[in-house]
């Protein structure tokens, strides 16, 4: 079928896209990658379709469907899409994406190159032409315009056939794939989609169920959305099949989407009120009352719906405080040992079954997991994980919060001082990771979770890269009992670097035995109740976004190796994996990799950092906050040799 037919047929409702399709999410440069194909006369693929009945057909937009039959378009929608925005120069009915993707795309003439609109290099010279303008109007005004241009008028038959060969791209015809048939249900076509698009984006289950949901509330996935978008402010990251998830286990009790096909619409906009609640009601609970409060914390996400349908069939309320500490010390125990990181559906469903009855649920839940487990008692060597994607990480976190650790040179306790305030509480590496690397440590050994801990941004600045043998020692003598208080071995020679893996031997039993002891109390009921004034919801706050860090061990040596040329040329230590913090509001903007916050000459030259590899987001929090920054190790030793030691 030619392309211009296929785009009528859109305009008259005989070609659609299901209401299960994503939106468009081609970049520009495969926008011009598929007009230079098409223009070049190669293949660009064939399209699938879903023709069905006008009356089963769920598609997208608001536009009317043609009576009898419809094609869904299942396999081609991004192409169509920019075909129809950049010749209609208008987006289709069914479009949601961003449509500056597609508008403004120009070819040149004598260069035979696609490239959006840029007034500088395009004004005033006529070989520039505005595809859709061509595609809209036909050749008559440019080929005037190309007639009085002296420069040009010589070459105007092969303009001509250019300029013939975009109009032309119209006319090309696209084979057209067709699923026919009354057994292809929904469920078989979506199958089906997965499986053309097996190089893309997959739909998921929730996708499905959401579609069903959509043909009767058209507005179900913009209003879903929107609570998606309100915990990313907070810092809270949430895929929409989570919150369906959410939505479906508190109105069925079941952990499998296929519940909600029965659900009326009324039905579910009122579970999706009563999930926000809920969940609401819960990233405040485990923020205030366990300290996991923002992302990178958050365990076990996957026991919210769950947690959901606990607190639905009590209203929201619980018994008591020990009601609630048992439940906290439940999701613990998801989120250290993995509960829904395999077969999310399967378990959640077998957790499901074990609170339909009210009396005696979380006595269940508890069992479960003892006889999954075994034993529920944290070993100091579940501490041996590296990095902060490790699952014991949110758990050295939530230790630092609720057993109140403070602050080596403040003194103050780390729990109430900074609830809500992620960016205020900074991790703090004790032994220093250039001073580890120098000894021939690798990254695992560096970034062990049990060389972890968390301190105020003014005294991680205040430490930097100091020798543990030495600063540990004076915050024992100035303050007593601060250093104690973050689970650091006291025996001084533990402290040498030299005999860095006993000291994280040490530690990790001393961490254990403190996360046992928390843990009890949750589940006993003895939990010391935090004591601190009414804070805001964590939901209210500013979101926090960080871009940068180090990626690899290949990275890694590349910096160490910089950072001891730069000693040995008598100039101070940098900082690996700065973390770069908004003074006025303590929030963190970006971890840049080798930095100098206070100059190669301190006091004498601007802060300056090495960015390998990084994301422009990174480049331009460097820049604003006044750091001279490169890219590359060569430019950044010559900026050192002759700037720095004037060589």
């Amino acid at each position: 079928m030619k392309i211009s037919t296929i785009l009528d047929q859109i305009d008259d409702g005989g070609v659609a896209l299901p209401e299960f399709q994503r939106g468009y999410v081609w970049n520009r440069d495969q926008v011009r990658g598929l007009m230079d194909s098409l223009y070049k006369k190669h293949p660009v693929g064939s399209l699938l379709v879903w023709t069905t009945r006008t009356e089963n057909a769920d598609a997208r937009g608001d536009g009317p469907l043609q009576a009898g039959v419809v094609k869904l378009l299942l396999d081609g929608q991004q192409r169509i899409t920019t075909l129809y925005g950049i010749i209609r120069g208008a987006p289709p009915r069914f479009f949601d994406g961003n449509k500056d993707t597609f508008t403004g795309l120009y070819f040149h003439l004598d260069e035979q190159v696609f490239q959006f609109y840029a007034p500088l290099k395009m004004g005033g010279d006529p070989r520039w032409i505005s595809v859709t303008e061509l595609m809209q109007k036909g050749l008559g005004d440019f080929l005037q315009r190309i007639a009085q241009a002296p420069e040009l008028a010589a070459n105007l038959t092969t303009y001509i056939n250019r300029l013939n060969s975009i109009s032309s791209v119209k006319e090309i015809d696209f084979h057209i794939d067709e699923v026919t048939g009354e057994d292809k249900t929904v469920d078989v076509v979506v199958e089906i989609f997965n499986k053309v698009n097996s190089g893309g984006t997959k739909l998921s289950k929730g996708d499905l169920a959401l579609a069903k949901i959509c043909a009767e509330w058209p507005k179900a996935r913009d209003e879903m959305q929107a609570r998606l978008r309100k915990y990313e402010k907070a810092g809270f990251h949430f895929k929409l099949d989570w919150l369906l998830r959410n939505i479906n286990t508190i109105l069925t009790g079941e952990a499998f989407f296929s519940f909600l096909k029965d659900v009326e619409t009324a039905r579910f906009k009122q579970g999706l009120m009563d999930a926000e609640k809920y969940i609401d009601r819960l990233l405040n609970l485990v923020a205030s009352r366990l300290g996991l409060d923002h992302d990178r914390v958050l365990g076990s996400r996957y026991s919210f719906p769950l947690l959901a349908r606990y607190l639905a069939q009590r209203n929201g309320l619980f018994e008591d405080h020990h009601e609630r500490d048992r439940l906290l010390y439940w999701y613990v125990h998801t989120m250290l040992w993995g509960r829904y990181a395999g077969s999310t559906e399967t378990v959640l469903n077998q957790d499901l079954r074990l609170i339909e009855e009210k009396e005696g649920a979380l006595d269940r839940l508890i069992q479960q997991l003892r006889r999954d487990r075994g034993d529920l008692r944290i070993q100091p060597q579940d501490f041996t994980g590296w990095n902060r994607g490790a699952r014991f990480y949110p758990l050295l976190y939530m230790l630092t919060r609720v057993w109140k650790a403070r602050d080596w040179e403040t003194e103050v306790e780390l729990s109430s001082h900074l609830l809500g305030k992620t960016s205020s509480l900074q991790l703090h590496h004790i032994f220093p990771k250039a001073r580890l690397y120098r000894h021939g440590y690798d990254m695992p050994m560096v970034n062990a979770l049990a060389n972890f801990t968390f301190l105020t941004q003014e005294t991680n600045l205040r430490v930097s890269d100091g020798d543990p043998a030495v600063y540990l020692e004076e915050f024992v003598a100035r303050n007593p009992g601060v250093v104690e208080s973050h689970w650091i071995p006291m025996n001084r020679e533990l402290w040498k670097i030299e005999n860095y893996p006993a000291f994280l031997e040490a530690r990790r039993e001393l961490l254990a035995n403190a996360a046992n002891e928390f843990l009890e109390s949750l589940r006993g009921g003895t939990a010391a109740e935090p004591e601190r004034e009414e804070v805001p919801s964590i939901l209210d706050r500013e979101p926090v976004a960080i871009t940068g860090g180090v990626e690899n061990d290949e990275e890694m040596q590349v910096l160490v190796e910089v950072n001891d040329w730069i000693v040995a040329q008598g100039l101070p230590d940098g900082e690996l994996e700065y973390e770069l913090v908004d003074e006025a509001t303590g929030q963190p903007l970006a971890v840049l990799d080798l930095s100098w916050p206070n100059g190669l000459q301190e006091g004498l030259s601007q802060p300056v950092a090495l960015l390998i590899d990084e994301v422009r987001e990174t480049e331009e929090a460097a820049n604003a906050a006044g750091y001279r920054f490169f890219i590359d190790v060569d430019s950044f030793k010559e900026y050192v040799r002759e700037e720095i030691l004037a060589l």
